[in-house]
């Protein structure tokens, strides 16, 4: 399970990054910026945050007392 906490961790700060709207410190409202809309966070965050849950659904239903053939 932690596994899967850290791959979902590892997911939500994909989908940080830096305020690209910033000049020498100071927030500018005005300015658009694109990087919002870049692959990394649009499209492989959130399959690394679905991978993550996959993980832990699989931990969760993972029984180790089960004994094997």
């Amino acid at each position: 399970m932690v596994i899967g906490m850290a791959v979902i961790l590892l997911g939500f700060l994909l989908m940080t990054g830096p305020d690209a709207n910033t000049v020498n410190g100071v927030k500018d409202v005005n300015q658009w910026n694109e990087g919002i809309f870049s692959w990394r966070r649009i499209r492989l965050a959130p399959f690394v945050v679905l991978v993550g849950f996959v993980i832990e659904i699989y931990a969760i239903m993972l029984n180790p007392d089960k004994p094997s053939k």
